[in-house]
This record gives C-alpha cells, structure tokens and sequence, in this order.
C-alpha cells in the first residue's frame, strides 16, 4: 500500500456566499466556487481529465460576475490609505473574523489607566456566572473603597450598593471606588483580586500585560498594550453577552449624582456600542471602541445583512476630543477599506465527497466544523486565491470531525487564513473482503 501522501489544487478569485447583487452573479458564486472545490478533493486523474473544461467555465464565469458587479456599489469602493493617527499606539481589529486590520506599536508596554477596569470587569462577570456572586448582594465598603482617590460613583458606606450598581458605577462612571469594593467581594482584598486579574490576563493570552490594582491609578509595575486590551475586549464581547450592554449605556445616575460615560462616540456614532476610557498624565487619553455594523453585500443564513464588528484601541492620545476623532477614524477606516466574506458555513458540504478506502462507503462529505470567514482589503479581493490540500489516499475508519485536509486562502503570495477540512460524517470499516480488495488496487495504483 502506498504511503499516504498530500494532493492539492489551486481555487479561483474567491467570493461571498451570499452576495446581495443580481440573481445572476449569486448563481455564479454559488456554483462556481464549490465546483472548483470539489475539483480539489477529487484524485489526481481526475483532475487532469476535468481541468481544462473546468477552467474555461470559471473563466467565463469570472467575466460575467465582473461586469455584473460593475453596477455594485460596494464593489467599487476604493482602496483608502491608512490614515494618520494622534497617539502612542493603536490596534484595529475585526472582531468577526479576528482579522488584524491596522496597528502602530500594538505590543509596547503602556500605562492603561482605567482601561484597567475592563479586566476588573472581565473577573466580576466570571464570578456572577460561577455562582461566587450575585447582583442583588450588597458589599460592605472598605475605608479604602470609601477613600479611593480620581473618579469615583460615590458609594455611600452607610448605604452600600447592589453589585449590579457597582458595575453601572465601574463601567459608566469608572468609579475607582466601585472598583475596590468589587474587587474585595469577589477575592477578599484588592491585593488578592489583583494577582486573579493577572492569572486570568495570563490564561487568556495578554502577554504584556500586568496589573498591580483594580482602578488603573498610576503604578510602576502597572502597564497592558493596545494589542493585549483588544483581546480583552473581544472576550468580554463574546463570553458575556449580556453584561456587555451596559457598555453601551450613555449616563448613570447614583446617590442622586448623574454622570455621563465619558465615550463621546457613542452620543456620535449610533454603530458605536462601547466599551471603556482611560486617562492619566502619564498614559494620556484612552479608549477602546467598539462598533457593530451591517454589511449588506452579504447575507446570513435567514437573509440577514452580514454584521461586523470592529474594535479599536487607542493609546496616548492628547486629549479627550482626540482620543474620540482617531478612534473615529480607525473605525471607519476599518469598515470602509476592508470587506468581510463569508466563504463557506457550518457543516456545510463542499462540492462532491472524496473517496474513500476500505470503508462501508465509496465517499465521505468533506466541510468545514466553523463557518468560514475571512476579512481582505477591497481592492484586493479579485487577487484572492484558495486552495485545498487533502490526504489521499483516506482509509477507513474515518470519523465525524476527523481532519481530512486543508483550505488555505492566499493573498498574493501570503497565506491570509487556514480552516482544517473535516469529515462531516463517519465512515466504518468494510468487511474483510473489500478491505482485502482495495489493499490490492492501493497496491497497483
């Protein structure tokens, strides 16, 4: 039996699924590019036989999708160039695929200021699920709490407040005291809470990152990066849902004190739903934003526009108007420039079933366990190549969810994404017979 080896082949200029332009160049795109799939997945002779007619049909159909898109509008947004930034470091990152889009400095070491309090919310929320605490509970307020110095909520000792206050007051009014009450409910003291924030800044990843307090106040070993923060930030977007609303409330009012968020994008920006400033003499004004967005080149499963979210973190900048113009403009550089494509969905088939040996079945169906999303320039998006690279020959027993190959979308030369090709179903062994037959054909073959 021959030693299992890798065929691969190359894809045409990808495309959406589910473009929202004339029926005509949705049918191309629907046909066209699961056909060269399942090219890819077939054998080598196979390919040899199919390709030429294959090619010209794809070419054909390439023509016809270009002149249809012509009347698109958002097929001929330009390319824009990156715009100048006022500030020490930024990141900008499309939440919906984890696509880097631009970056200055993503990974120096800064001082975060209240951008601090978004880990000291990440721990709070965990404990809320864990059972450890719960919103109705009211913690005591420490002398420190009470005493905390920069930008407090106003906690009353006499009165303490309900820990779903406290994190109106933490994430709204960025109440330093909040901050100190919350960290004590949920690990005794803020000295205890503080080594959590790092175990978990740790676990999840910021590898800059490293927080001597609950608040953000100024600490020489206190300091995070614009990279590490937008990673906090999307787990906080995608693991707590529900408590991420309150990042988009505009004022909270406490003890008779009515104060506004200080995120100016969100009375601005009515995409703009987050998520948290930050400012010190030393770290200048902060923000990180985050923006959700519909785009309608392409549709969800329900036919849906597409949504996209964006996130930005900004770093130093010089004041409070700056920090919200350049956040402003990251984000709309982000959804301006770059497209986001839904290539293929969930458990969805890709084009026909591979072969298979020594199996109950001839074939397996190859897809994909996660829907297949990628974000590109849109100028670049005819210069889009995949390929899928599969194990031959697949022999029985094959299971569900088993990787069976490789899709690799290219831009240029550069590999942009990989998804692992999976089987989609599982394949038993064949009795001893057929086993024993396609022993003898490997062996030929």
């Amino acid at each position: 039996m021959p030693a299992p080896h890798s065929v691969s082949a190359s894809l045409p200029p990808l495309t959406p699924l589910q473009p929202v332009v004339p029926l005509a160049d949705r049918t191309i795109n629907a046909m066209h590019l699961p056909q060269m799939l399942a090219l890819s997945l077939q054998s080598p002779s196979a390919i040899r036989r199919r390709l030429p007619r294959l090619l010209r049909q794809s070419l054909s159909a390439l023509l016809l999708a270009t002149s249809l898109c012509l009347a698109a509008p958002v097929a001929m947004a330009q390319s824009l160039p990156p715009p100048d930034i006022g500030g020490r470091s930024w990141f900008l990152f499309d939440v919906s695929t984890n696509t880097v889009l631009y970056s200055q400095a993503p990974d120096d070491r800064m001082e975060p200021a209240s951008l601090t309090k978004l880990m000291t919310a990440y721990v709070v929320f965990e404990a809320l699920r864990d059972g450890t605490l719960n919103m109705e509970s009211r913690p005591p307020v420490s002398q420190a709490a009470y005493k905390a110095i920069g930008s407090r909520m106003f906690v009353d000792p006499r009165k303490p407040a309900t820990v779903e206050e406290l994190l109106h007051g933490l994430i709204i009014q960025s109440g330093n005291d909040a901050a100190i009450i919350l960290a004590e409910a949920v690990s005794g003291s803020e000295e205890q809470f503080t080594q959590q924030m790092n175990a978990e800044a740790r676990r999840i990843g910021m590898k800059n990152s490293h927080f001597v307090n609950a608040s953000g106040l100024p600490a020489p070993e206190h300091y995070s990066t614009a990279r590490d923060m937008a990673l906090l930030a999307t787990r906080i977007i995608k693991e707590f849902p529900d408590y991420y609303r309150m990042y988009s409330e505009k004022e909270y009012t406490f003890n008779g004190v009515r104060q506004p968020n200080r995120n100016r994008l969100l009375y601005i920006d009515p995409s703009v739903d987050g998520m948290k400033t930050g400012h010190t003499d030393a770290a200048g004004y902060c923000l990180v934003a985050s923006a959700h967005r519909e785009q309608h080149n392409a549709a969800d499963p329900n036919g849906n526009p597409f949504s996209r979210r964006i996130l930005s973190v900004l770093m130093g900048a010089s004041s409070d108007a700056t920090r919200a113009t350049e956040s402003q403009k990251l984000l709309n550089y982000g959804f301006q420039n770059f497209e986001a494509l839904q290539l293929y969905r969930k458990n969805q088939p890709v084009g026909q079933h591979p072969p298979v040996w020594k199996g109950q079945q001839a074939t397996v169906a190859a897809g994909f366990a996660d829907d297949v999303l990628i974000t590109a320039p849109r100028s670049q998006i005819a210069n889009i190549k995949g390929e899928i690279e599969r194990t031959e020959p697949l022999v029985a027993p094959i299971h569900a969810g088993q990787r069976i190959g490789t899709l690799r979308i290219r831009l240029g030369d550069t590999v942009i994404a990989e998804r692992p090709l999976v089987a989609l179903e599982t394949v038993e062994s064949a009795g001893w017979f057929k086993s024993t037959w396609d022993t003898i054909r490997l062996w030929i073959k």
